[in-house]
């Protein structure tokens, strides 16, 4: 199934391809719970840019591995490269275009005890 979504402005659009059936991470780690992120890991394949890449704004904090990318005009993150999964995006769950018909499970992630948690991925 294809996805599209992006940030509040439009200047950021996505397209993934994902299952019908999808799990997200509900991470409780300082950022992820400020921001209300819920988590759709997509491989970097079967993601695409479709717009704003020139709009993005990178934020790197604690070991600096996760990539956080926000639109420079609507301050959004509607996806960024994790450290948990260095291979795929994390797209914001929220940040998805309404009307796709994908059911999805939300699990807990404990980021504030990320080592250990991120073992049991």
């Amino acid at each position: 199934m294809i996805i599209a979504g992006g940030c509040h402005c439009g200047a950021v659009r996505f397209r993934a391809a994902i299952p019908v059936q999808v799990e997200l991470l509900d991470c409780n780690c300082s950022i992820c719970a400020k921001s209300g992120f819920l988590h759709l890991i997509v491989p970097h394949a079967d993601f695409t840019l479709l717009s704003g890449g020139d709009t993005l704004t990178s934020y790197r904090f604690g070991t600096g591995a996760a990539q956080h990318l926000f639109c420079g005009v609507c301050g959004i993150k509607s996806f960024y490269e994790p450290r948990s999964h260095p291979d795929s995006w994390s797209v914001n769950w929220r940040c998805v275009d309404d009307g796709h018909g994908v059911s999805a499970a939300i699990c807990a992630f404990d980021g504030r005890e990320w080592e250990r948690a991120a073992g049991a991925l």
